[in-house]
């Protein structure tokens, strides 16, 4: 079995997430929420508009759209995989989004996930990785990738797998903010 960015980012948000999903198989029918599906659209127009002027800017010898990779515990589909100029590798993210002077978590996680199966499938390393903010004029944004970030992505994707596999009902998130809009809360034992 092997999990998605999306799987890794639901349970570092709240395992139960995994649970309630993919244990009892309750969907949280993401496809009725505008900006999800707005999102999903783009990616396929990105590959017909592309700016090249984005890839010269960091550094870029070759490009790679569209890859769908995998190992034995992840899968994922990247807009883009560079190789740079000094011979590492990084991926590169469109979000149908405006940036407000941070990069959110659940982006970087993204693109840590990118990061692990990149230096897995292609054998060079990954340091650092690119989103592209599409509603702010294409705003590019770089981002670090540690040795921490992909142990940690690692650990979560082995913690979706006990959920799903041994059917664990794990503890719920400690920030209880995050029970307020969520759409598990009236099934949720918190």
């Amino acid at each position: 079995m092997s999990v998605t960015p999306s799987h890794i980012i639901e349970y570092l948000y709240c395992p139960r997430f995994t649970y309630f999903e993919y244990v009892l198989g309750i969907p949280q029918y993401e496809e009725r929420h505008y900006k999800v599906m707005k999102g999903r659209n783009m990616h396929e127009l990105k590959l017909i508009r592309n700016k090249d002027y984005l890839r010269k800017r960091i550094g870029v010898k070759e490009k790679y759209s569209d890859q769908y990779l995998a190992n034995g515990s992840l899968r994922g589909k990247v807009d883009e995989v560079f190789l740079l100029s000094d011979g590492t590798m990084a991926p590169l993210d469109y979000k149908f989004a405006v940036y407000k002077d941070q990069v959110f978590e659940t982006y970087k996680t993204q693109l840590f996930c990118y990061a692990v199966l990149i230096e897995e499938n292609f054998r060079k390393p990954v340091n650092k990785g690119f989103l592209v903010y599409v509603r702010s004029r294409n705003r590019l944004m770089e981002v670090a990738v540690t040795e921490a970030d992909k142990a940690k992505v690692q650990k979560a994707a082995d913690g979706v797998m006990e959920v799903i596999e041994k059917n664990v009902y794990p503890k719920g998130t400690k920030y209880k903010k995050r029970c307020v809009t969520c759409t598990y809360r009236n099934i949720c034992t918190r």
